[in-house]
Formats: C-alpha cells, structure tokens, sequence
C-alpha cells in the first residue's frame, strides 16, 4: 500500500556535501512523521532526524549543525541536506515513514530500502 523510495547517496569526498531524497507512494492523506535514520557496518541502526507534518525537527546531536531535514508534504517526500560530512558519517541511509493515514486508516512505522552514504578521507 505504502512505498517510500530513497535517492541520492553514493560517494562522497570529506567536507563534501550530499543531499537525499524519499518519497512515499500510495493513496496517502497524510503522514505525521517522517525521517532518516542510518547503520553503519557492525552497529545499530540510528536516529539521523525526523520531522513533522507540522515542520517540528529532531536531529541527533553528531549531526546537528550539519545536517538539514525537510519535507514536502503536498508530495509525501522528505529530504536530507548534509553538509561538512566526514567519514564517521558512511553509513546505508533509510528513510522513515510513521502515522501514515489512508482513507481514515492508520498504518505505521514503513522503511525505504536504504541508500549508501561513503565518505571517504
């Protein structure tokens, strides 16, 4: 019912910027939270930012100053600038959708495939 497709990511050099993309896809009214999340190899998957449909932000604080979230919620997509990115940062992307409402159903918590962020020193 509820698609969310990553894009941007790849390789990029230290101090470099790199901005992603997610779009979530189906007959979605509306959706309270949306964010990033990433994994690195041999940890845990963690909270990059989130946003809500109202523009409240929560970033973790190794990317706060760093990192911008933003979405547009007539397309159901959120974005992710980042900037001054250091290798600490390489890690598979993924792209979080919560409270997605469809025709007055609630559906939670969708994950995008991920997409590979590098940084590489």
């Amino acid at each position: 019912q509820v698609q969310l497709v990553e894009s941007g990511g790849g390789l990029v050099q230290a101090g470099g910027s790199s901005r992603l993309s997610c779009a979530a896809s189906g007959r979605i009214d509306s959706i309270n939270t949306m964010g990033w999340y990433r994994q690195a190899p041999g940890s845990q998957r963690e909270l990059v930012a989130t946003i809500t449909s109202g523009g409240v932000t929560n970033y973790a604080d190794s990317v706060k100053g760093r990192f911008t979230i933003s979405r547009d919620n007539a397309k159901n997509t959120v974005y992710l600038q980042m900037n001054s990115l250091n290798p600490e940062d390489t890690a598979v992307y993924y792209c979080n959708a919560d409270m997605i409402w469809i025709a007055g159903r609630r559906l939670d918590d969708y994950w995008g495939q991920g997409t590979q962020v590098t940084v590489s020193s």
